[in-house]
């Protein structure tokens, strides 16, 4: 996104974002939040998935560890999610705390001695099925563990539908297994997005995409960058004393690719970026060209984020 602002007869750099506009995000990142709420309801279903404390008291206790946790960690980080234009992250997790808060109202009823009807219970799973797979294809584009996570979700369902089907209970001991999956595959995700920023290194591994995104067009700033940069390089070492046009050709002729300079180095001149010196005779191109104080700014901006604090 280009912009100027115009003060007086000159014009002056306002804000220049090269490529894609840059977005500022409203919230923290809220994943790990979503993803350890997630965890945590994990861990107290995974009892009643192996057979143990299937009492009144075990059930209303996961119920309200389902509730805050699992439904409340990831609602709130679906909302974080969506205000930080997130779209994946906001659906997944926001849709994710919906079906915790239904787990959280058929294990309160249970503890009550009212059972949900399961017609209903397992369609809804079937719908959820669907939905799911459909996200983990499109979560291999971003990680494989990512795809993986959501694969464990897939496993999970399938075997809760397969048990209805079925008319049997063979797939409660996989069910409970994808739980705990599902539990520890939370807690690495989440562990890797708080601590490897921090650590300054991978701590905790995450592989690359699964798939590969067909390539989006793009404008091509190097040019552009590499001008600044090297004029930017110039003022530190002479000030504002003026580059020559031929010298800041040879300077950048392995990034200009044989292409001239000229159009760019006139087209940021008339953003306020730089400041030429017209060339006696020859109006076209300039003799010489330097930064000027807001090109410096901007330069200062974008590359050593100096505006930015946090």
């Amino acid at each position: 996104m280009l912009g100027v602002t115009m003060e007086g007869p000159h014009a002056m750099i306002s804000k220049i974002e090269f490529g894609p506009a840059a977005h500022r995000e409203i919230f923290a990142e809220p994943t790990p939040l979503g993803l350890i709420g997630l965890a945590l309801g994990c861990a107290a279903l995974t009892p009643i998935a192996f057979g143990f404390r299937l009492t009144p008291a075990g059930l209303s206790t996961a119920a309200v560890i389902c509730l805050l946790f699992g439904a409340g960690c990831q609602f709130l980080a679906g909302l974080m999610s969506f205000a930080n234009k997130n779209l994946y992250g906001g659906t997944l997790f926001t849709a994710f705390a919906f079906n915790w808060t239904l787990n959280w109202w058929a294990l309160n009823s249970l503890a009550r001695g009212f059972v949900p009807d399961a017609v209903v219970i397992h369609a809804v799973e079937a719908a959820s099925l669907v939905v799911f797979l459909v996200i983990t294809y499109g979560f291999g584009f971003y990680s494989t563990l990512l795809f993986a996570f959501l694969a464990d979700i897939d496993l999970l369902y399938a075997c809760k539908l397969a048990n209805a089907l079925s008319g049997t209970r063979v797939f409660d001991v996989p069910i409970a297994v994808f739980t705990v999956g599902l539990g520890a595959l939370s807690l690495w995700i989440a562990f890797a997005l708080l601590v490897n920023p921090t650590a300054g290194r991978v701590v905790f591994p995450i592989a690359g995409p699964l798939f590969a995104a067909a390539p989006r067009p793009s404008f091509d700033t190097s040019r552009r960058r590499a001008i600044f940069a090297e004029l930017y390089r110039h003022w530190r070492e002479q000030g504002f004393r003026p580059v020559g046009l031929d010298e800041l050709e040879r300077a950048l002729a392995e990034s200009a690719a044989g292409r001239s300079i000229v159009p760019d180095v006139q087209y940021l001149a008339e953003l306020g970026g730089l400041v030429l010196t017209p060339r006696p005779g020859g109006p076209d191109a300039p003799a010489g060209v330097r930064l000027s104080a807001a090109g410096i700014d901007f330069f200062e901006q974008v590359v050593l984020k100096k505006d930015q604090f946090a």
